[in-house]
C-alpha cells in the first residue's frame, strides 16, 4: 500500500480494547500520541477520536484531558451498571455510525481496535472505495478483522513505541 500526503486520514479508537489489551498482556498503557502519528503518517488527520468511557466518580478525567491535549477528540459514554452487578459501555455502534458519517471526508479510515465486530465496518469501507486500516496488538486481535483490513500495525511488534509504563497498580481503568 502506497501513502499518500494527499490522503484524508480519521481516526477511530476503541479506547477500552487498547486498555485493556495493554493492560492484560504487556501490564502497560497505551501511548495514545505515537499510535496517532503513525496512524496518520504524513497524510492529512481530518480527525482523530477516542471512544471513552465515563464512571459516576469521573476518576478518568485526567486521562481524557490528555487525550485532548494529544489533539485526539473524545466521544463520551457513560457506564452502564445494571442491577445485576454487570457493567457494559460498548462503542461500537457509535464507532461505526461515525465512520459511516465521515466517509465522504475521508480516503482512509484507521481503526485502532482488534474487535472482530469491525470486520463488517471495515468491508463497508472498502465497498466505498475507501482504505481500511487497522492497528492494534495482535495477541488481541480477530485473525477476520486481519485478513479484510488493507494495512496492519501490531502494536506488541514494537512495544516500545506503543507502550508506556504504569505509574502505579491502581491506574484508574478508562
Amino acid at each position: 500500500m502506497i501513502s499518500n500526503p494527499n490522503q484524508r486520514v480519521g481516526v477511530f479508537i476503541d479506547t477500552q480494547n487498547m486498555y485493556y489489551s495493554a493492560r492484560n498482556i504487556h501490564s502497560k498503557k497505551v501511548n495514545f500520541g505515537a499510535i496517532v502519528e503513525d496512524a496518520v503518517a504524513n497524510r492529512k488527520l481530518i480527525r482523530a477520536i477516542a471512544y471513552v468511557v465515563r464512571t459516576k466518580t469521573e476518576e478518568e478525567q485526567p486521562f481524557f484531558d490528555a487525550l485532548i491535549n494529544l489533539g485526539i477528540e473524545t466521544q463520551e459514554k457513560e457506564l452502564m451498571e445494571y442491577t445485576s452487578g454487570h457493567k457494559k459501555a460498548d462503542w461500537d455502534v457509535g464507532l461505526t455510525i461515525d465512520v459511516v458519517r465521515m466517509l465522504d471526508m475521508i480516503d482512509v479510515v484507521v481503526l485502532v481496535s482488534g474487535d472482530g465486530d469491525y470486520t463488517y465496518l471495515g468491508e463497508y469501507v472498502k465497498s466505498r472505495g475507501r482504505i481500511f486500516e487497522v492497528m492494534s496488538f495482535r495477541e488481541n486481535t480477530s485473525t477476520k478483522l486481519i485478513e479484510t483490513c488493507d494495512v496492519y500495525v501490531n502494536f506488541s511488534a514494537d512495544k516500545k513505541r506503543y507502550l508506556i509504563a504504569s505509574r502505579n497498580k491502581t491506574d484508574v481503568p478508562i
